[in-house]
């Protein structure tokens, strides 16, 4: 009686223990791929489909999970079991024993050609997952478009493809899996036969004693059940490993470059930015910007112009070092930026893209997020001057909306002048405009336009823009094409020229 109650509290105890084990090892797992996503570079992001890496965040995970809740604790008790019966299996008969080690080898080799085959299927079911689910999230989010276009069957089809495909995987690591158990219970089974009859030759021929013979043939066959349950949780282990691998893939991918030891902590700066020379391409074998130069005077507004895909995104988004040239040099006030800490440069600067991203917060939360100790006063101050006031106070609770689902609910041109407030609430010494008005129709760009004038005053300020008339107050506007500086100089100066610019301005017109 106290045997039983002992061993019912033991098992008690092992469940709550396992069950603490996994879960802590699965939040610090969930808690380091996190860091490790947050430490990795903007082009490791641009080549990885979001939905796949979603799917490492939760079926990977929730394999590792499912497995050290059940497998793990099977595999940690099985083993007691086998090392407990084997001493007493020793103590009864050593020749026995020894007969009954001799197939072992038999099953170890089994189980390694099983496991050995199965890993690679296992391993492309998580990837199939993995697609399906990035599949999936890129239809969710291209909804509208798949729509309007009539795309509905087309996306069925491709959908399809990859389900198939996914559930062709699963099938064939869950067949060769599904081998293990039945395979390891008939060598059990001819282990158990062969044992008995060894055994009755010895009790016949060598005095065995029967009762000896009776426990020795039950401890045999109870060697085998714990093997036989490892066995039956071989699928969750190999899928628990199959995530483990992708997880530990990402794990492994290289960080950001870390700042130089002497890097400087850059705060009070005159905000004098100069490009020397500067070569960059995302790949080794393609170059996108060529000996690109120019100069940012303190307070100066420079302004990017040229067709789509000339490289003016990509030179800004050099100046934040989301990406490191290959030759060259980015000065701010005479020091080069990889001489600078990279969260002392980004704090220097405030970047209005043309994609906005809001954050399931409120309307107050999610501009302040340009700088998370601004007061509630200086946050409705940088919405009237981004022109962002007047119709967030006719929101149901003001400043105090929650927006979900990236603001869906909110106008692109809302969205966007939300992100300008976001960038005036920063107060950067150096601002980025790419496109900042793009989504904004004509008659809010006017009422705007004298409040991101007054954000620029005393800033050095970059602004692309395809809507010409936005940039012919710039200081400089330097025309781009092929990753090339082709023309520099002031709106006048340029329309003079009757080059490049002249064409992309007048030809707005015609």
């Amino acid at each position: 009686m106290g045997i039983y109650i002992i061993g019912s509290l033991a098992g008690i105890w092992l469940n709550r223990l396992m069950i603490v084990v996994a879960q802590k090892t699965v939040n610090i797992i969930r808690a380091d791929l996190f860091s490790k996503l947050q430490s990795l570079p903007l082009q490791f992001f641009d080549s990885n489909s979001h939905g796949e890496l979603m799917s490492r965040f939760t079926n990977d995970v929730d394999n590792i999970s499912d497995s050290l809740n059940t497998s793990i604790s099977q595999l940690f008790t099985s083993t007691i079991t086998l090392t407990g019966i084997f001493v007493l299996m020793l103590y009864i008969s050593p020749l026995l024993t020894l007969v009954t080690l001799v197939i072992v080898p038999l099953m170890l080799w089994v189980a390694g050609q099983i496991i050995r085959k199965s890993k690679k299927y296992f391993t492309a079911q998580q990837i199939g997952l993995g697609a399906v689910n990035g599949y999936v999230e890129e239809m969710i989010t291209g909804q509208k478009v798949v729509k309007v276009f009539c795309y509905e069957e087309y996306v069925a089809a491709d959908f399809e493809k990859l389900n198939y495909d996914l559930r062709d995987k699963a099938t064939q690591a869950q067949l060769y899996s599904g081998v293990m158990m039945p395979v390891i219970q008939n060598l059990n089974t001819i282990n158990f036969a062969l044992t008995a009859t060894v055994g009755g030759l010895l009790a016949i021929l060598r005095g065995l004693d029967i009762g000896g013979l009776a426990a020795f043939l039950q401890y045999s066959r109870q060697f085998g059940r714990p093997v036989n349950e490892i066995s039956s949780q071989y699928n969750s282990l190999q899928a628990a490993l199959a995530g483990a691998e992708r997880i530990f893939q990402i794990m492994d991918e290289l960080p950001e470059i870390a700042d130089a030891p002497d890097a400087i902590d850059l705060k009070n700066i005159k905000a004098d930015v100069v490009f020397h020379n500067v070569v960059f391409g995302y790949d080794a074998n393609k170059v996108v910007l060529k000996n690109i130069s120019l100069e940012a005077k303190p307070g100066r507004k420079i302004a990017l112009v040229g067709s789509t895909g000339a490289g003016k995104t990509t030179i800004m988004n050099l100046l934040p070092r989301f990406y490191d040239i290959r030759s060259g040099q980015i000065s701010i006030d005479g020091i080069d930026i990889q001489k600078i800490q990279r969260k002392s440069l980004r704090r220097l600067l405030a970047m209005v893209l043309q994609d906005t991203h809001l954050f399931t917060a409120t309307v107050m939360e999610n501009i302040r997020y340009g700088r998370l100790e601004a007061t509630d006063e200086e946050v409705i101050t940088a919405s009237k001057l981004a022109g962002a006031h007047s119709f967030i106070m006719r929101m149901q609770k003001g400043y105090q909306t929650v927006l979900e689902n990236d603001g869906s609910n909110l106008s692109q041109g809302q969205r966007q002048l939300m992100n300008i407030a976001r960038a005036t609430v920063a107060k950067p010494a150096i601002l980025i405009l790419d496109e900042a008005t793009s989504s904004i129709d004509t008659r809010t760009e006017e009422i705007i336009q004298k409040g991101m004038d007054q954000l620029m005053r005393g800033r050095t300020s970059f602004v692309i823009a395809h809507r010409l008339s936005t940039v012919r107050n710039a200081d400089e506007i330097l025309v781009l094409e092929n990753g090339e500086i082709i023309e520099r100089g002031n709106h006048e100066n340029l329309l003079k020229q009757k080059g490049r610019y002249y064409e992309l301005y007048t030809g707005q017109f015609d």
